[in-house]
């Protein structure tokens, strides 16, 4: 994640500890994806999820196990993804026991099934944030969620969470359909006070993987980031309190640096530092991930790939074996890189981008990101 907000006004969020402080906790965040039950069917959904409960979905009793050997490896936050989450009828009794283990839990949801009664149970058990996917506005989110009503039923959602005073953060993934929305999404988010906004970038897995050539061009990125940094800072200056992010391409950070540079430079140098100790993706390092089957994977966008499966051996064993390859390279990347982001002078911010769009795109995990918008000049890269 960047922290659009974090860089350019230095306004410091919940999380932020774990992103851009020297000192930060070396044990990952776990996203479980505790059901692939759905009901929705969004055309980008990286969990391929469903209407149906799937078999060998972990119970109770394994979801608590799971939990504690989490708590004991000393895992900081646990999110509970899907899927959709609030399908599963034990979801609370999950969380509290997270919240008891002395976790933060956060909610990962598409919000049409969070009802007054419903909120009100997220804030008893004291979930950190609620994360509620929107991608459009209206009939445009409707057809990304595969529902006639998914935006209003959304919509609704928020306005339950944000009347009892959840925070709740806004999610949209950029593609080609709804990347002009941005700004009447970001307006939503004034008008309906919602505390954060994480903007995705198009990850090429699930059925995310069939949508590649409606990714977005770099040339729309920049443009796309450029409004993304104007209206944080209207924002900020207008005395709003919003978090702003960017997810799933760490060069955003760097065309802010740049950008920032020659608006900037005293501010381009704290800009630096903070994407330095940020240092750039973290899968399978900072950030893992659970299925509901128990199969752990580098983060959420790694379905394909198991380094294991937590009710056979604890996550924490699995985590640091240090003969599991795929984990291994991960967290020494830099020497198996190739291309542009072998090259790439600020290698050490961007930690060679998203790994799963560079094998969707060329059957390599190690190649280039084809995601990465900036030029060879502004990355210091001679043909």
């Amino acid at each position: 994640m960047i922290s659009i907000t974090r860089l350019l006004c230095d306004t410091v969020g919940p999380g932020d500890h774990l992103r851009y402080e020297k000192k930060a906790v070396t044990r990952p965040v776990v996203v479980w994806n505790c059901t692939r039950q759905c009901n929705l069917r969004c055309i980008h959904c990286y969990a391929s999820a469903n209407n149906r409960r799937a078999s060998g979905q972990m119970d109770t009793a394994a979801g608590k196990a799971f939990i504690s050997d989490l708590a004991e490896f000393g895992v900081p936050v646990i999110l509970f993804s899907g899927g959709e989450p609030v399908a599963r009828e034990d979801l609370f009794e999950l969380a509290e026991y997270a919240r008891a283990q002395g976790m933060r839990v956060a909610l990962s949801t598409n919000g049409t099934l969070i009802t007054k009664e419903v909120a009100s149970k997220i804030s008893q058990v004291g979930f950190a944030e609620v994360g509620i996917s929107l991608d459009g506005i209206g009939a445009h989110n409707d057809r990304f969620r595969g529902k006639t009503g998914a935006y209003e039923a959304a919509l609704e959602g928020i306005r339950n969470c944000v009347a009892l005073g959840l925070r709740v953060s806004l999610r949209l993934t950029i593609t080609r359909f709804n990347y002009e929305e941005i700004p009447a999404i970001l307006q939503l988010t004034e008008a309906e006070k919602i505390d954060r906004i994480c903007l995705y970038h198009l990850a090429y897995s699930g059925r995310g993987g069939s949508l590649q050539k409606e990714d977005i061009s770099h040339s729309q990125t920049r443009s796309v980031l450029d409004m993304i940094c104007e209206q944080t800072v209207d924002m900020y200056r207008r005395g709003l309190h919003k978090e702003i992010l960017t997810v799933g391409n760490h060069a955003d950070g760097i065309y802010v640096y740049l950008r920032t540079k020659q608006q900037d430079p005293a501010r381009a140098a704290r800009v630096l530092d903070l994407l330095s100790t940020n240092g750039g993706n973290n899968s399978g390092v900072r950030i893992g991930a659970v299925d509901d089957l128990g199969n752990v994977h580098p983060d959420q966008f790694w379905w394909h790939y198991s380094a294991g499966n937590v009710q056979q051996r604890k996550f924490g064993e699995i985590w640091t074996d240090s003969a599991e390859p795929m984990l291994q390279g991960l967290r020494n990347r830099k020497k198996l890189l190739k291309g542009r982001c072998a090259r790439c002078q600020y290698l050490d911010l961007c930690n060679g981008n998203l790994r799963v769009r560079a094998e969707a795109v060329y059957g390599d995990v190690w190649a280039e990101d084809p995601a990465c918008y900036l030029t060879d000049e502004e990355i210091g890269v001679a043909r």
